[in-house]
């Protein structure tokens, strides 16, 4: 996930800062925003924020599958 993509709200660091919480455990536990997400094949991203949009939600990329470990890189 690219952490710059998305809007963290204020109340996420608040949150972080008030109980000593670790970066990783936040996004594990509180999402820090993101909300839903959908997975769609590269080829089809663009045209998914698209579709979305004219939906009226809110859309955006926040990163890629990769293969690896089973894992969540938060950059």
């Amino acid at each position: 996930l690219e952490r710059k993509s998305w809007r963290r709200e204020p109340v996420f660091d608040w949150l972080q800062r008030q109980g000593n919480v670790a970066d990783a455990e936040m996004y594990r536990v509180f999402n820090c925003g993101i909300g839903m997400t959908v997975h769609v094949a590269a080829s089809d991203a663009d045209r998914a924020v698209a579709v979305l949009g004219e939906a009226g939600q809110e859309a955006i990329m926040i990163g890629e599958v990769r293969a690896g470990t089973r894992g969540v890189v938060v950059a």
